[in-house]
């Protein structure tokens, strides 16, 4: 059983690396450990919690700027924001619904399903409003951690445009703890909207969906979210709780199209949308049309961010191991690589399904792990990443459940995407600038890593 190391000073956190590098210990680096379950197992001698390191020690709505300790849970900072009416406008998901296999019993039923602010900087976790907004990286603004090395140091500040050295943070977001340990982590933070409206399309085809999204992020009127939900997807997920609209549009396919904003421009631009996309001769027409209210447009984009409509993929009874896998492709052709993998790797499993967010530049797909006969191998991930390759893009298997050994499984499989020699060098290089031991996280990106 690996030991837990739970430091909550600096001092504390400093003296745990050291340790473990002078005894070539490896450690695994974890906040809540709600996401635990993305990367590669790591194999590791002890755990380095960072809980300890929870609390908001500095907040200033005046400045939109929060500073917390990387173990704060996001559910308390998002109780904190919206007293304020501010937000963080990256929209970090909750992925609980997909992800239970891996949470205790005491966060399943906690605040700590959700995570921790440093968690989802670590990951550089986004939900739907990434492709307006920015990710995560593009709001973190500083950070205070100790390096692979053991040895203390900082970055930015609290402010949005800091010269000060190597904006560190954008390196630190997506490091999945490999190069260094934060304790203290600054965000940027937005206003929350006045009023919030969703464009519901039913009816309309995959491709003609992609037209319909290409064409209305292209417009002036500022789509804060754009998603598409294929027809396959409502046989055997479950509906949104959002509106009734879904209960009276069974097995119908859906765009969702949401705007934000003070109440007469949101009016203003939903109605411009909704003319251009159902009068207009160039595009398909909808077999019927709704608007998502304030309420109701907030649950339902939760649950495209929480992947709430592939949740049914991954209940505990499942008895085939299923995989949630994120595909970041062109926006234009993501529909194609969807159709590609789901027809030609799968041959139409019916045990597959998925969904575009980001205005289609991001496809989540659930799947069974091993792709069937005549698949180019019968290893989903090669077959996944063969089917792409006409377009381009990135796959990540973000989740392996219904079976024993999901984790041999994320053990023997390039979790990310592999990285051309140039780029794999310069990695190797980074990490081991950070972290020349490998006592953090190692494995968990990347063979050696």
């Amino acid at each position: 059983m690996s030991e837990i190391f739970k430091p909550n000073t600096t001092e504390q956190l400093i003296d745990v690396i050291q340790w473990a590098n002078a005894h070539e210990s490896a450690l695994a680096v974890q906040g809540s450990g709600s996401k635990i379950g993305i990367g590669r197992p790591v194999d590791a001698e002890g755990i380095l919690d960072l809980s300890g390191f929870s609390g908001i020690s500095q907040y200033e709505p005046n400045e939109l700027v929060l500073t917390a300790g990387a173990g704060t849970p996001l559910a308390d900072i998002e109780t904190l924001l919206t007293e304020h009416r501010q937000m963080l406008a990256f929209e970090p998901p909750d992925y609980s619904g997909v992800f239970h296999d891996h949470l205790s019993e005491k966060q399943s039923s906690s605040s700590q399903k959700k995570g921790t602010l440093g968690g989802v900087l670590s990951g550089n976790i986004s939900g739907p409003r990434r492709f307006y907004a920015g990710a995560a990286r593009d709001h973190f603004l500083g950070f205070r951690a100790v390096s692979g090395r053991g040895d203390p140091f900082k970055s930015g500040g609290r402010v949005v445009k800091n010269v000060t050295g190597f904006d560190l943070s954008k390196l630190m977001a997506g490091s999945w703890g490999t190069l260094a340990a934060c304790w203290e982590v600054t965000v940027k933070v937005l206003p929350m909207p006045e009023k919030t409206r969703t464009l519901l399309l039913f009816g309309l085809s995959d491709e003609d969906a992609s037209r319909c999204i290409g064409s209305a992020a292209a417009t002036p009127n500022s789509i804060s979210g754009a998603s598409y939900l294929p027809a396959s997807l409502f046989t055997r997920s479950p509906q949104s709780s959002a509106s009734s609209v879904f209960a009276n549009n069974p097995q119908s396919s859906v765009i969702a199209l949401r705007v934000e904003g003070p109440e007469p421009s949101v009016e203003h631009r939903i109605n411009a949308l909704r003319e251009l996309l159902t009068t207009s001769k160039n595009y398909a027409r909808p077999n019927h049309v709704e608007v998502l209210n304030s309420t109701d447009s907030r649950v339902f984009w939760n649950e495209i961010g929480n992947l709430h409509f592939l949740s049914s993929d991954f209940q505990a009874s499942n008895t085939q191991q299923q995989a949630c896998w994120r595909l970041s492709v062109p926006p234009a052709v993501g529909w194609q690589v969807a159709h590609n993998i789901t027809e030609k790797v799968f041959k139409s499993n019916p045990k597959v399904s998925w969904f575009s967010d980001q205005a289609g530049g991001l496809i989540w797909l659930s799947c069974p792990v091993n792709s069937p006969a005549g698949a180019p191998t019968k290893n989903s991930e090669h077959s996944i990443r063969s089917a792409m390759e006409p377009w381009g893009g990135h796959a990540t298997l973000w989740q392996v459940t219904g079976g024993d050994n999901a984790a041999d499984h994320r053990r023997n499989t390039q979790v990310f995407q592999p990285q051309p020699k140039a780029l794999a060098a310069l990695t190797q290089r980074v990490k081991r600038s950070f972290d020349p031991n490998g006592v953090l996280n190692p494995g968990r990106m990347y063979t050696g890593l």
